[in-house]
């Protein structure tokens, strides 16, 4: 939806006024998965699609909020009681309360907002809305609180009014994304580096399966403690291994028959992504992708088979990934259902898309979503 048709609705909304307008982008992770709270590196983009909100201060303590796309309206104070009971109004009540924790003085305003981020397909549409609010608030009270802390601020919002206890990673690529480039964030340190991505030659494709099996959350659980328990027993005997980031395949065999078959399956996945992680690195600086390409291959392969968080849909387009000769193929986000994320030579890109269609559709009765994605800009005004 373009600026002027968003601005439009406000003023159908909210009277003939003159709001401002921010967008925020949702992102993808090209590699380093599963490695966020092993203090490991991600390595997310902002991408070309997200959510864009009008908005104006309204001279009272009050938030008038409408959802454009699902055409429902909200309103609510700024006290901690006055939380709305719309699951959507929850991410900007929490930005608000978030805010004013830190100290900053929030007042009320009007808002209309809409997006394009697909929904549950793993590019995160609840970071893009949390962003682009605390983005703009930020800037129109003059709050002065630093790009860090509005992600800090969004993920708190996750943690204390959303109920999802999730990593920095999405807020970060949201509010720190650059057009052409990808951010290494060093999940330990919080350090983070900027390194080109412009593949002239190849597209990024996201196919989502449109399905989520069930078992994510408690499995997600599951493999936390398998690596915690890993890093827990290497510790024991090198102490300077605070998280499996700190840790190499010498260490975890030195303790191969102290754990589980699963908890060494477990933490050779992190290892050896984390190696992947720094190898894509060296790669994107050569402009060499097909070296990433092959990274991601192999890190489809770790968490299908060590990390055991794929799923029969996602390895089935893996697998017409390979068949057609497409450069790199993995799934994207935490598993069991989601996108696989694919980067494919432009001259390919038409027969692997048609091909992955009707093969998917002729196993599964249902065809895959296909998302075409190109890095861009965090979060900003327009």
């Amino acid at each position: 939806m373009s600026k002027n048709e968003i601005i439009q609705i406000f003023q159908e909304k909210f009277g003939d006024q003159s709001p401002e307008v921010y967008t925020s982008p949702g992102r993808i992770n090209l590699i380093g998965e599963h490695t966020d709270y092993n203090g490991s590196f991600v390595f997310p983009g902002a991408i070309d699609k997200g959510m864009t909100a009008a908005i104006r201060l309204n001279g009272t303590d009050k938030v008038n909020a409408y959802a454009i796309d699902l055409n429902e309206n909200s309103s609510f104070g700024l006290n901690e009681e006055d939380a709305p009971s719309e699951g959507w109004a929850k991410y900007i009540f929490g930005v608000c309360r978030e805010i004013i924790k830190r100290g900053g003085r929030v007042k009320g305003f009007d808002t209309v907002f809409s997006g394009d981020v697909p929904l549950g397909a793993g590019m995160s549409s609840s970071a893009a809305l949390e962003s682009v609010f605390a983005y703009a608030l930020n800037e129109m009270l003059n709050l002065g609180i630093d790009k860090f802390e509005l992600a800090r601020i969004g993920q708190s919002t996750e943690h204390n009014y959303v109920g999802v206890k999730c990593g920095i990673m999405d807020q970060f690529a949201s509010i720190f994304g650059k057009k052409g480039h990808l951010v290494r964030l060093d999940c330990k340190t919080m350090e983070h580096a900027y390194f080109p991505f412009d593949p002239k030659g190849y597209k990024l494709v996201l196919l989502d399966t449109a399905v989520k099996h069930e078992l994510a959350s408690s499995a997600y659980n599951k493999r936390r403690e398998s690596c915690e328990h890993a890093a827990a027993t290497i510790r024991k005997n090198h102490p300077e291994v605070e998280f499996l980031r700190d840790a190499n395949m010498d260490m975890l065999d030195e303790v191969k028959n102290q754990i589980s078959e699963e908890d060494y399956m477990r933490a050779k996945y992190v290892i050896e992504e984390t190696q992947r992680v720094l190898d894509v690195s060296d790669a994107l600086q050569q402009g060499d992708y097909e070296t990433v390409g092959q990274k991601m291959y192999e890190t489809h392969y770790g968490m299908s088979k060590l990390y055991e968080v794929s799923c029969e849909e996602l390895d089935f387009l893996n697998d017409v990934a390979k068949e057609n000769k497409v450069t790199g193929s993995r799934v994207m986000g935490g598993g069991f259902g989601g996108c696989t994320i694919n980067l494919v030579k432009d001259e390919l890109h038409d027969t692997f898309i048609a091909d992955a269609i009707s093969k998917f559709n002729e196993k599964f009765g249902h065809e895959p979503k296909v998302y075409e994605v190109v890095i861009s800009d965090g979060a900003r005004k327009l």
